[in-house]
């Protein structure tokens, strides 16, 4: 049987693939990127569910427009105007099965064989599989604690046929990072000299549970800014439901055919539903719930951390989100590490996979949102024990 380039390039995504292993009872995992599910307002999705159908009947069983449930981007549209200010009306906002497949739409439409992407170093892996499909040439810029190098950002903009620079500005997947408004401003800056998209993957934002908001680094500035957003860390990942949002006509119209090609719209009775509960619900009541319930078990991690930890392991302190990352300083490789953790019943995330070009690497990523405090404090002593 023979197969396409793309595939045999693309890696299995690692977290996939271990939380088959991960899912076992007496296994403490701090490796998935799972939303806490007492966060899911399940009582209001039943009744939103009920309402959807009595209302509007055969239309949430029915195939729909490809760009998506009018009045559901309308919402999003006017919450971007009314949080951040942002010129956005309903025909920039954009519904995706999840931000996973804007992340392939966009590979699709901008990339071709060997063209460049820009991307964090460390990177969220799940954009490096789907751009991989693509088979770009990756440059990695070096991720520092304020945001992208902007020495490393500037020589690989530089390289030849460089498409678009992918970030995730808020409480980045892996390391918990933030970046600063003046390092948003520089990148912003740099990026405007060259003829590329910057897509800003945004699915954390909301969750931020200190300090204070900052505008994104392209929205409203450039040109060729694409937003990516998600309602799977606030209201429920298994529906699926992502959405792009971008003011260049162009690239939404190619975007349209991708996902006609695809899958020609995303689930419609999802889209109805989600509507209804952002409609007759209090959505940033129910957030700011999620928020304290993230506050206190990252707390409770980094607590642990401090009391447990040996000197020679470094890690982020996150603002918000759901990860911490994590620096084994004595060069151990967090993979040979990982093998360990699993015979004491614990499992996180080695980093090789959010890298695209290193392995063996001393870093690992770490997820506070889906284990109660107790559990979260003996799961890093058993951490600790081999650290």
């Amino acid at each position: 049987m023979q197969y396409s380039d793309r595939i045999l390039k693309t890696p299995s995504s690692f977290i996939r693939n271990i939380l088959k292993v991960t899912d076992a009872e007496d296994v403490i995992s701090f490796a998935g990127g799972l939303p806490n599910p007492i966060s899911f307002p399940i009582d209001a999705l039943k009744t939103s569910i009920d309402h959807a159908i009595t209302t509007n009947g055969s239309r949430l069983f029915q195939y729909s427009s490809t760009q998506g449930y009018a009045p559901l981007r309308e919402y999003i549209a006017a919450k971007y105007q009314r949080l951040h200010g942002l010129d956005i009306q309903a025909d920039d906002v954009f519904i995706t099965t999840g931000s996973q497949q804007a992340l392939e739409l966009l590979g699709k439409v901008l990339i071709n064989k060997d063209d460049g992407i820009i991307i964090e170093e460390p990177g969220y892996l799940g954009a490096i599989q789907a751009f991989t499909l693509s088979e770009p040439t990756f440059h990695g810029v070096t991720l520092e604690n304020d945001g992208l190098n902007l020495e490393e950002l500037e020589q690989a903009l530089q390289q030849p046929n460089v498409k678009c620079v992918y970030t995730v500005p808020n409480f980045q997947n892996p390391t918990g990072l933030t970046y600063s408004k003046e390092k948003r401003e520089q990148i912003c800056e740099i990026v405007a000299k060259y003829d590329v998209v910057l897509i800003e993957d945004d699915p954390y934002g909301e969750l931020r549970f200190q300090g204070e908001a900052l505008p994104y680094i392209g929205a409203g500035k450039l040109a060729n800014s694409v937003l990516l957003g998600s309602f799977s860390k606030t209201v429920t990942p298994g529906m699926r439901l992502g959405f792009l949002i971008t003011k260049n006509k162009e690239l939404m119209q190619y975007i349209e055919t991708a996902k006609q090609a695809s899958d020609l719209h995303t689930n419609i009775f999802a889209q109805y539903v989600i509507y209804d509960y952002l409609a007759n619900n209090d959505y940033m009541e129910h957030v700011q719930k999620i928020i304290g319930l993230y506050k206190e078990q990252s707390q409770t991690m980094l607590d642990a951390m401090a009391a447990f930890f040996p000197a020679h392991v470094d890690y982020t302190k996150p603002d918000g989100g759901m990860f911490i990352w994590a620096t084994l300083n004595n060069g151990a490789s967090a993979l040979e590490v990982f093998h360990q953790a699993m015979e004491q019943k614990v499992a996180f995330v080695p980093g090789d996979p959010f890298y695209t070009n290193k392995t063996n690497v001393n870093t690992l990523r770490l997820n506070y949102t889906n284990a109660t405090p107790e559990v979260i404090r003996e799961g890093i002593q058993r951490l600790a024990s081999i650290l």
